[in-house]
């Protein structure tokens, strides 16, 4: 793949969403803010996945429909191949939205019950003025594509299997030849032997169809076996980002270290010898998070500085980013004169 190939599918600066809330807030007098997401930079190249993960109310989900553009942006930029998206209307989306498309979480809430599944696989291609015999005979090729009987494309989806559903909605979101394809947890409704073979199958169609993946989860272990690239984010933002081997190898962020501390290794041995790293308490309200860092209510390593200044997204000697004070070089670390305040439980 050339340089060109690789050039970023879509791109988001400071992209940043927030929901005002009913009532006032006593500590500013003012509307309160749900701060969903906070100034998030990430990028998808062409033929890559980039795996964004983080507990349930991190922002993943919000973060994935800022990008495709199904919700208004309350300040940053996204761009998708090469044009600002941020402010565009509805009707001059219209001629893009075939270019991005997204798989649900669960494939049975994603498909009309009342339709046969052919009906929800060619309705994309229905909108974009193809024909009836032309729409079908697309859907057949997308079935074969995906691993699906042709068969099955005239059954009710309550027909099909949870595993030939969620292949029935990757084929509806391959049917307009997009260039990004959003993933949202879309193997954690799957029991562990048919997530394994969707994983398989979107890697294949990766490398057939040059496809850009932005792929969510709250699991480690399955965005490993599909990501060049992970993000890692907390209360609205990306704590930490980088090659995907180098994360599990060497993870900078405590939140990063305690994910990937959480996730079972089938040696019992091993297993045991693990330390581990347990977080305690839930993840704070995006309404009202932590001041400094958002991580610090949480954190094992937590430093006085931690509850004063905001950690600033640092970029380490290998091109990963990190927003942690552990590896801040500035004032609020220098000379070491910090208060390291070591968690007891």
């Amino acid at each position: 793949m050339t340089a060109d190939d690789r050039a970023p599918v879509v791109r988001t600066e400071g992209l940043t969403k927030h929901f005002p809330l009913r009532g006032v807030s006593r500590r500013s007098g003012g509307s309160r803010i749900l701060r969903a997401v906070d100034g998030v930079d990430l990028r998808v190249d062409a033929g890559t996945t980039l795996g964004l993960v983080g507990e349930s109310g991190s922002g993943k989900s919000t973060l994935a429909r800022l990008v495709l553009r199904l919700m208004p942006v309350t300040a940053g930029r996204v761009w998708f191949d090469g044009t600002d998206i941020t402010d565009l209307s509805a009707r001059a989306l219209r001629p893009l939205r075939h270019g991005m498309q997204l798989v649900f979480q669960d494939p049975y809430s994603s498909f009309d019950p009342q339709a046969t599944v052919i009906d929800s696989v060619i309705e994309p291609l229905l909108a974009q003025g193809g024909s009836g015999a032309e729409c079908r005979d697309r859907a057949r090729d997308l079935f074969d594509l995906v691993g699906l009987a042709t068969d099955h494309l005239d059954r009710s989806p309550r027909e099909l299997s949870g595993g030939q559903l969620q292949r029935a909605g990757i084929a509806r979101a391959l049917a307009t030849n997009p260039r990004l394809v959003v993933m949202d947890e879309p193997v954690s409704a799957l029991d562990v032997s048919t997530q394994a073979q969707v994983v398989n199958l979107l890697q294949d169609l990766q490398r057939e169809l040059g496809l850009a993946f932005l792929f969510i989860a709250h699991d480690l272990a399955v965005v490993r076996h599909v990501s060049e690239r992970i993000a890692v984010m907390y209360l609205g933002q990306v704590v930490e980002e980088g090659p995907a081997h180098r994360l599990y190898e060497a993870p900078t962020h405590p939140y990063t270290q305690a994910l990937l501390s959480a996730i079972p290794v089938p040696n019992p041995a091993v297993q045991r010898s693990r330390p581990r790293i347990v977080l305690h308490g839930e993840i704070p309200s995006p309404a009202s998070p932590p001041s400094g860092c958002r991580f610090r209510t949480r954190c094992p390593y937590v430093m006085e500085v931690c509850a004063e200044v905001e950690p600033p997204a640092t970029t380490t000697p290998d091109g990963s980013i990190t927003r942690c004070h552990l590896h801040t070089e500035g004032p609020s670390l220098a000379g070491g004169s910090v208060n390291l305040l070591l968690r007891k439980d």
